[in-house]
Order: C-alpha cells, then sequence, then structure tokens
C-alpha cells in the first residue's frame, strides 16, 4: 500500500486514482440526494477500520444513530460490532445553530483523539453552512477542519455537499475551490434504463486515468473502471452446465440467472452489438453458448461477422479445451468463397451471390451434422455478413426461414448484429424471442436486455475457473 495514499475501500476507484485519496485530504464528495453519497463515505470507514486498520468518526447532521446502523446493515456494515470494539464513533447532531460550531469542532476533535482516527466523514457540510450567514464564515469553518482536523490530526475528511436537482454547482463554490479533491456522483438514464456513473473534477497530486466512471450500489459501492482483459493461469477444459427441459443453458451461471435459466428451446436470440465494443468483448457474452452446446455432443453451425474468419472461429471454439477430434465431429463453419482457405472437414464455403442457394447449401450442411449428432442445433449468424452479399431484403428472408426451422426442430439461433443498422435491429427484433444489448460507457462493458427486460449490467471477465466467463453486475 502507498503510504502517501488511503485506500477508499472501492477497488474500481482506486485503480484510477493512484491507490486512494491523498493522505491527509479535504475530499467532497457532491451529488443530488440519492445518488450514493452515504454509502460511498460509510464504505470508506467501514473498510479503513475493518481492511487497514484506520479508525474513522461519522459526524451526521441529517439522520440518528439508529437509522445510520439500519441503513447500512443491507450493505454488510457492522458498525455496531465497530463501535464495540473502540474502531469506531458516530456523532449525531441534528440541530446545528452557528453559535454551537466552535463547541461542535470540540466535539469532533475529542472523539477523533480518543480512538486515534484517521478517517472522518461530514455528512452533510450543506447542513452546517445553512447555519451560517455569510459565505465568508463558512470559508473560516472549511479552514478550520483543514487546519485543525486534516492537518493537525492527520485525519483524511470526507465532507458530503447536497447538490439540489437541476443544479450543477457544488455547494457554494468555496469548497470546490478549497478542497484536494471533488467526486460528483450522479444518476442517470441510459438506453432508457438506471446508470449511476461519477465525475472526478479534481484530485490535488493525482494522476487520475479516468475522469469519469460508473458504479453501483447493489450489495455495497462498487466502481467499475475501463474493461480489462484478464491473463488464465492455468486453463481447464470447459466444464458444462445442464439444460433446463425447456431451455438451454447459455453456458454462464451468470447469463442463466439474468434469464431465467437460460434461451428458450426453439428460440431465437439477438445479440445487439454497440459502437467501439471489440470481438473479444461480445466473444464474452457468446461463447458460453456453443461451448456448451459442443461439450454434450450437440452440433454448431457458424457464419461468423465480418472481420471473423474460419480460423478465428476454430480458435475461441479451441479455447473450451475440447478435443480437436470433438471439433472436427460438431463444429461447421459456412465461408464465403475465398482461393486463401484452406481446405478443412469443418468448412463450407458459399458463393455469396445467390441467397436462396446458398442458403439451401447450408442447410444440407446442418441437416447432415443434424442427423450424425442427434441433437438440436445451434446456429450463429453474423447478421452484417449477410446484409454485405445478400442486401437487407434477402438477408431478412433467409433470417426469417432459419428463425422458422429452429423453432420446428427445437434447436438455438444467435444472431450477431453489430452498428450501423438500425432498422434491421426493429425488424430482428419483432423475430427473436431474446434481445440481448452489449454497449460501452467510460470504458466500461454493459449489456441488458430489451427482451425480456432487464436492468443493465456492468461486464466483467471472470477467469477463477481456468477459462474466460462473464460476471455481470446489475445497477442499483
Amino acid at each position: 500500500m502507498n503510504n502517501n495514499r488511503v485506500p477508499t475501500g472501492i477497488d474500481g476507484l482506486d485503480k484510477i486514482i493512484e491507490g486512494g485519496f491523498p493522505k491527509n485530504s479535504l475530499i467532497i464528495i457532491a451529488g443530488n440526494p440519492g445518488t450514493g453519497k452515504t454509502v460511498l463515505s460509510a464504505q470508506f470507514l467501514y473498510r479503513g477500520a475493518v481492511n487497514y486498520g484506520e479508525n474513522g468518526v461519522y459526524v451526521s447532521f441529517a439522520e440518528n444513530r439508529e437509522t445510520f446502523y439500519k441503513n447500512m446493515r443491507p450493505f454488510g456494515f457492522n458498525f455496531e460490532k465497530l463501535e464495540e470494539e473502540n474502531k469506531f464513533r458516530f456523532l449525531s447532531l441534528l440541530t446545528v445553530k452557528e453559535k454551537a460550531i466552535s463547541s461542535i469542532l470540540k466535539i469532533v476533535l475529542r472523539e477523533i483523539s480518543q480512538i486515534n482516527a484517521k478517517r472522518l466523514v461530514i455528512d452533510s457540510f450543506s447542513a452546517v453552512a445553512q447555519a451560517f450567514m455569510e459565505p465568508h464564515d463558512v470559508r473560516i469553518l472549511i479552514h478550520t477542519v483543514l487546519g485543525r482536523i486534516v492537518q493537525q490530526m492527520g485525519c483524511t475528511t470526507l465532507m458530503i455537499v447536497e447538490v439540489p436537482y437541476g443544479e450543477n454547482k457544488i455547494g457554494l463554490g468555496i469548497e470546490e475551490f478549497l478542497a484536494d479533491g471533488v467526486i460528483h456522483l450522479r444518476v442517470r438514464r441510459l438506453e432508457e434504463r438506471l446508470f449511476r456513473d461519477m465525475s472526478i473534477r479534481k484530485m490535488r497530486g493525482t494522476e487520475v486515468r479516468e475522469d469519469e466512471i460508473g458504479f453501483t450500489i447493489k450489495d455495497e459501492f462498487k466502481a467499475f473502471a475501463p474493461f480489462e482483459t484478464k491473463k488464465i493461469g492455468k486453463r481447464e477444459k470447459f466444464k458444462p452446465l445442464p439444460d433446463l427441459p425447456e431451455k438451454f443453458s447459455t453456458g454462464s451461471r451468470e447469463l442463466d440467472g439474468l434469464l431465467d435459466g437460460g434461451y428458450p428451446r426453439g428460440s431465437t436470440v439477438l445479440l445487439e452489438i454497440g459502437r467501439d465494443i471489440s470481438a473479444l468483448q461480445y466473444h464474452l457474452i457468446l461463447l458460453p453458448t456453443p461451448w456448451n452446446f459442443l461439450a454434450k455432443g450437440a452440433g454448431v453451425v457458424v457464419i461468423p461477422s465480418s472481420g471473423i474468419d474460419h480460423n478465428i472461429v476454430w480458435k475461441r471454439s479451441a479455447e473450451s479445451g475440447l478435443p480437436k477430434e470433438i471439433l472436427n465431429r460438431h463444429l461447421r463453419v459456412c465461408i464465403f468463397r475465398s482461393p486463401a482457405t484452406k481446405k478443412e472437414p469443418y468448412i463450407l464455403e458459399i458463393e455469396g451471390k445467390n441467397a436462396d442457394e446458398d442458403y439451401q447449401k447450408c442447410l444440407k450442411f446442418a441437416m447432415a451434422l443434424y442427423e450424425e449428432t442427434s441433437q438440436p442445433l445451434l446456429y450463429v449468424i453474423g447478421v452484417d455478413s449477410l446484409l454485405a452479399h445478400y442486401g437487407t431484403n434477402d438477408t431478412l428472408k433467409v433470417l426469417n426461414s432459419s428463425a422458422t426451422l429452429t423453432r420446428e426442430y427445437k434447436g438455438l439461433l444467435f444472431l450477431l448484429l453489430k452498428p450501423g443498422y438500425p432498422r434491421v435491429s426493429e425488424i430482428l427484433n419483432a423475430i427473436a424471442e431474446i434481445h440481448l444489448k452489449i454497449i460501452q460507457r467510460h470504458g466500461a462493458l454493459l449489456l441488458y436486455g430489451l427482451k425480456p427486460r432487464t436492468h443493465l449490467h456492468f461486464v466483467e471477465m471472470d477467469v477463477t475457473r481456468g477459462y474466460p466467463q462473464p460476471k455481470l453486475t446489475p445497477i442499483f
């Protein structure tokens, strides 16, 4: 741990501010009511005491001890236990008058001294400032906090400031000028869903990697730095998940949970891919499903998206850890003819000129696989690839026929749609039983369902099983 940094207790935030808040600093936590200011500040104190051996004091001008403790229990913060261990103090100062400020400061200093606190939260400074008539008096108070508490007592301090709805200015403006750091929490709408993010408007002596990041307060305050590809230590063979009687497992426990058990048998799934999403990122959502089919001896038929050739399809399939013999037997890839293509048993070349002829050729290829495996097939089609060769009308005709065939044979049709086709997206939404969309915001990966409708979820890469799996965290 950097001796000049105080970890916030929020990993995603610490990653982008060089390990934590500057030591012995005054940090403003600002935002509208309900944006998560209290949760962030409470977590700062709780993790400080539990994980880093730094005692803390919470000074509240907004709520009493019982209400605070009750509200923090769902996040797993047992402040009663910390108080019993003399690692935490809660000061409830609900009624503040100007003449009492000096005595209140003395009480705060006494509590800090008694438990040797290194972390302090003042909630909220807005309530204190209302007791003053002149901004000059507020400036004096802040200087007192800075001088006597932050610097003399060596206490890193978070000061909560309420931002009224419809305003962007933080408090009186004086706080932002005098503080060492300013973090503005926001609740907004993204894709017609609740989205939380923070803006790091100031952090002295810190090279901030990203000045805006998303967060959630599901279970605790979690911030999400830009998506990172994680290295896999020892690769393991993919372990398939069981199917339900009426559903195919997605191959991911997290996705199965999101979709109430998986994809309905005989259904069409549309995965819409937003701008700036890499192949590796959307493959994190896609790949567990074909792996699950292949691992159970079922067939998978792929028409790759533009920019994805048969070599990549093979490589991604092989990352499941399944032997080459299984892939040769159960994987089929339909590609548009190229003189450079090496002949392989799993490849079928099509001309890309006549949609009906190519469809019949691919269908015959797929049905032979169906007869061999005696199991429902998974079809994965890159829609943009068909659009480039056949145009919109013929592509939609092929996809409608594919959806009908999938329904008849109780298989699964997975459509990948890259950005730039809003009209096609609307039409395919009507065909699909499941419609998921993956987007990016502040560098973080987000997934949500249009059918069924779901919350936004942050997507991270989980490699703890020895192969990549999506880890989903809902935004609440």
